[in-house]
């Protein structure tokens, strides 16, 4: 299989002196295109933070993160730019600018592609919100959409550049118990179509069953490598 994300002996600390903390220890791991990884811990045990390392949001201490086969320790702003840029990412706020539509938030993220033209990203907008369900609300704004609507344009906003990876953290801790699996339904469907590979951080137990594997995280190590048999 294809490794999209490499990490090896990877540490990371916040503060200095006495007040230094090490909050990831000598984390290994592998993640390949076209899986669903769920990563599980306790509060405070490097999930975050390491998912965010991941996704060239933090600089690298020690170790060594390779994605998409580049090494991200030491990695110049412009080539850190262009990874963030082949990144999906999902946060448990969903991040949308209040003045602007649906189309618009999703439309955003494709401002990066430079080879794209305003209608191709107008286009491909459109087609992933009827994807996610949004084909009758993609010009509302989000103060006239719910929850469950607005983290699916968040979902739709990540994965509309078909990205190679997707980073979520707790995308369904705001969401109701349909509206947590229907937006878990819809990236499964969309990354697996698109051959990405989905790095979730969750507490929710209820969507296990989508990962074809899942990492157990306890003070700052991997202390769990599962995978899951898919019948």
């Amino acid at each position: 299989m294809e490794s999209v994300v490499t990490v090896r002996h990877l540490d990371h600390a916040f503060g200095k002196g006495d007040l230094r903390k090490l909050v990831l220890d000598d984390v290994n791991l592998d993640i390949y295109r076209g899986e669903i990884v769920i990563m599980q811990g306790p509060s405070g045990s490097g999930k975050t933070t390491l998912l965010t390392l991941i996704g060239a949001l933090r600089s690298i201490q020690t170790g060594s993160v390779r994605v998409f086969d580049q090494e991200l320790f030491g990695a110049s702003k412009s080539q850190l730019v262009k990874i963030r840029s082949s990144i999906g990412f999902i946060f448990q706020s969903h991040n949308l600018l209040p003045s602007l539509t649906a189309r618009q938030n999703v439309g955003m993220s494709l401002r990066l592609h430079q080879n794209l033209s305003l209608s191709d990203r107008i286009y491909k907008s459109q087609a992933i919100l009827t994807s996610v369900g949004l084909g009758e609300r993609m010009d509302y704004y989000p103060d006239k959409l719910s929850g469950g609507q607005k983290q699916r344009i968040a979902i739709a906003r990540a994965l509309v550049g078909e990205p190679l990876l997707v980073l979520a953290d707790e995308p369904t801790a705001a969401l109701d118990s349909k509206s947590g699996r229907d937006v878990v339904n819809i990236m499964q469907r969309l990354a697996k179509q698109q051959g990405s590979a989905i790095l979730l951080v969750t507490h929710d137990s209820r969507i296990l069953d989508v990962a074809d594997r899942i990492l157990r995280m306890e003070d700052g190590k991997v202390t769990e490598d599962t995978l899951l048999s898919k019948n």
